[in-house]
């Protein structure tokens, strides 16, 4: 069964930074589109970001490219999203998701498996 855990959100001042992590069990991911979203209250979920098992080429969506960046660590089977220089807008859960899918990666409906979410909260 798959199981993914996101672990690193909480409370962070504006300029201040956080790093998620997403810890992926459960089968063997090579192949799989690790993709992080986000979602603020009221609004609808939003792309962020994505990183292919093995050895994609991470991707970070537009609006956050300058400030977040994803990695993983093979090993441990866990993908990272680094966030810097954090604003009061980008205050929302955020969820690490995955499936074996080629293309329309922002579109949360692709994905099969989801992590619970962890709140990311930035103070102005």
């Amino acid at each position: 069964q798959v199981q993914l855990v996101e672990s690193g959100g909480g409370l962070v001042q504006a300029g201040g930074s956080l790093r998620l992590s997403c810890a992926a069990s459960g089968r063997t991911f090579t192949g799989y589109v690790m993709g992080w979203f986000r979602q603020a209250p009221g609004k609808e979920r939003q792309f962020v970001g994505r990183i292919r098992w093995p050895s994609g080429t991470p991707y970070i969506a537009d609006s956050v490219k300058d400030r977040f960046t994803i990695s993983r660590d093979n090993a441990k089977s866990t993908v990272y999203l680094e966030m810097n220089g954090l604003k009061p807008e980008d205050t929302a859960v955020y969820y690490c998701a995955a499936d074996q899918i080629w293309g329309a990666y922002s579109d949360p409906t692709r994905y099969a498996y989801w992590g619970q979410g962890t709140q990311v909260t930035v103070s102005s």
